[in-house]
């Protein structure tokens, strides 16, 4: 077994993959980028190495700069995670140089799956279905436009994880897909091949874990269902799959299998298949490192897959065999991203200021605390994996540990998350890749409805009892320590987002009596830690999470909904100064509305643009987001230029 590893990535997966190879006994070498300064798993490896740079293209993406931090370590093993190098040919090549060795399957064998293009072709001649499609240059494409079987999906040819990909419905929208495609291709693979394949309009998304030694005894550890997506990008996975009968599920993993023995393949990999309404599978592609979702495999089998990679690499053999090889339980993984949903699901970087996590499930993250979500990694927070007998029960403890789940400062898809669990149609699991894109303004309406029906009167009450208790901590020379946390109580108005609510206090022995709308309740074993206030209202238990704002106003997780809490009475100074008129942005002054990468400027000054034109695009989070021309317009200045880094509100572009 190895002596020392180096781990080539950042975040949850460097965490994840530093705990299974410290539980084996090997010394752990973590990298991280300047903005990583201190986070989870730099303090968790046994040593930290930063890298120099100001972007990942020469952070995390450097072979040259991470194999000399290796070799100074003396590092015998790189362990690449998933993303950045995990699946190029040149870092492994650069390893064997170096005489180290890369945690994964061979250069050959990421070669040909890796290539989208080249994989579909490896697998029809083997006899697995594949969707009907061509490949070529962007050129060869276009020129059979009018005979393609639209609607059609254009794909890059070296991606994964959900980027690079485009519906197609007409031969009109075709030219500007792929080139749309091949640019994002270029942007994350490094390669800026594209090609098309046939479109399936409500197929089921079904992959199947592989195992490998070596000495060429290949396993797999059953399937996950990843139908629930957002723009091609996993949202909820499972295991098992509630889709697959006993007869579908032999010849998927036998087919995962034939392609997975043809090519030699050893240590970890993902074969992903599509599955439509008559339960026809086809090859999608194959992923040559470990999955992001693989941990509702491990909980479902019982198998640690990165400790058996790291068995592999080291030359053993698989600790287990096919035949003890079984499904138990069911487990269901919820990604949580920094991404707002009612604004169709924008990115949002930016300082997490309160942070409580869940119990009772595991839950795989790099962030423990309050924290710096940066706008140039994936938006990605954490990973929530909750295991119950039956998929009912995990069902209901994801939902029960989403409630539990609370972040402010920035906004998560927490509560759209915990509305995916609770409808019907997933229940009943009638759903598909395209579920989500089609039905999230009916869910995001629903939320709302949900959310405004919510009896205030428990979150006013937890709200006040944090503030009692955080106002008896101020600094004693605080103008709201000389005139007392109890000012113009007993009587006080909270206002609960739109909302106020008055409330009559009377404190006696440790039980509060507060009147509201002629109504008394009892309010009695009261607990405030750490942002969670749990009470009991007469009978019934409450548990809400709260962090105060710097205008003494308040935040609360309710349920996974956030609320804003105010109490009246108590203002911070200069709370009631308005901003200068003249600050604020028009709809001539065109600002950014995260922060992000400026990736294509398609304006200069003097230029006329109509509305709705795209005048430029900022990239945070590996997301594109287009920023178009309110309305008819001249183009004044361009304050900002390509590949610039901007802050939200950022005035990019001014009209005229």
């Amino acid at each position: 077994m190895f002596n020392k590893l180096l781990i080539a990535n950042r975040g949850e997966i460097a965490v994840r993959v530093i705990r299974s190879a410290q539980s084996m006994g090997i010394t752990t070498v973590a990298i991280y980028a300047e903005a990583d300064r201190g986070t989870l798993h730099t303090t968790l490896a046994d040593e930290a190495y930063e890298l120099e740079g100001d972007d990942i293209g020469t952070t995390y993406l450097n072979i040259k700069q991470i194999i000399g931090i290796a070799q100074q370590s003396g590092v015998d093993a790189i362990h690449p995670g998933y993303g950045f190098l995990s699946e190029n040919s040149a870092f492994i090549q650069a390893c064997e140089a170096a005489g180290i060795t890369f945690v994964g399957p061979s250069e050959e064998a990421i070669r040909m799956m890796g290539n989208k293009m080249e994989a579909r072709t490896f697998a029809k001649k083997l006899g697995v279905p594949v969707p009907e499609g061509i490949t070529g240059t962007q050129e060869e494409i276009l020129a059979q436009q009018d005979t393609l079987p639209y609607p059609i999906l254009a794909k890059a040819a070296s991606g994964g994880g959900g980027k690079g990909m485009r519906i197609v419905r007409s031969a009109s929208e075709l030219k500007e897909a792929l080139i749309a495609t091949s640019r994002e291709a270029q942007a994350y693979f490094g390669d800026a091949a594209v090609y098309v394949e046939k479109y399936l309009e409500e197929p089921r998304h079904i992959e199947f874990q592989l195992l490998g030694a070596q000495h060429g005894n290949l396993l797999h550890l059953y399937e996950r269902e990843c139908s629930l997506q957002r723009r091609y990008q996993k949202i909820i996975e499972e295991a098992p799959s509630p889709t697959l009968t006993p007869e579908l599920r032999a010849k998927m993993a036998e087919a995962a299998l034939t392609l997975g023995r043809e090519i030699n393949y050893y240590n970890a990999g993902t074969v992903e298949f599509l599955v439509d309404r008559h339960q026809h599978f086809y090859f999608l592609e194959m992923n040559t490192r470990v999955q992001v979702e693989h941990p509702v495999t491990e909980m479902t089998t019982g198998i640690d897959i990165v400790a058996e990679q790291l068995r592999v690499a080291a030359g053993e053999h698989l600790s287990f065999t096919q035949d003890e090889l079984q499904q138990r339980g069911h487990a269901i993984e919820c990604r949580v991203y920094a991404e707002d949903p009612k604004h169709n699901f924008l990115p949002s970087p930016g300082d997490i200021t309160y942070y409580h996590p869940p119990r009772a499930v595991r839950l795989d993250t790099a962030i423990t605390g309050p924290n710096t979500i940066e706008s140039q990694y994936d938006p990605m927070i954490s990973k929530m994996i909750a295991y119950g007998q039956s998929r009912e029960e995990s069902i209901q403890k994801s939902i029960n540990a989403l409630e539990q789940y609370a972040i402010h400062g920035i906004e998560t898809n927490i509560a759209y998350l915990r509305a995916l669990l609770r409808l019907e149609d997933f229940v009943q699991n009638k759903i598909s890749t395209k579920y989500c894109d089609q039905q999230t303004p009916e869910i995001i309406a629903g939320m709302d409805q949900e959310k405004q029906g919510i009896n205030k009167l428990p979150l006013a009450i937890g709200g006040l009892l944090y503030n009692l208790r955080t106002l008896q901590t101020l600094p004693q020379d605080s103008l709201w320590a000389e005139i007392g946390f109890w000012r113009q109580i007993p009587t006080v108005t909270i206002r609960l987002d739109e909302e106020e609510l008055t409330l009559e206090i009377k404190l006696i022995g440790s039980t509060y009596q507060i009147r509201h709308d002629d109504t008394i309740y009892r309010i009695h074993g009261i607990s405030v830690e750490n942002g969670v206030v749990s009470f009991t209202m007469d009978e019934q238990a409450y548990t809400c999470y709260v962090s105060a704002q710097d205008d003494l106003s308040q935040t609360i997780s309710w349920k996974t909904y956030q609320f804003h809490w105010q109490r009246n009475d108590l203002m911070a100074e200069g709370r009631f100064v308005s901003e200068d008129a003249d600050g604020a942005a028009s709809d001539d002054r065109i600002s950014s509305p995260m922060p992000g990468k400026v990736i294509q400027l398609n304006v200069k000054a003097g230029d006329q643009v109509q509305r709705g034109d795209t005048l430029l695009i900022v990239e945070a989070m590996k997301m594109e987001n287009q920023i178009v021309a309110p309305h008819d317009a001249q183009v004044s200045e361009v304050l900002v230029e390509l590949n610039e880094r901007v802050d939200r509100d950022k005035i990019l572009i001014t009209l005229e």
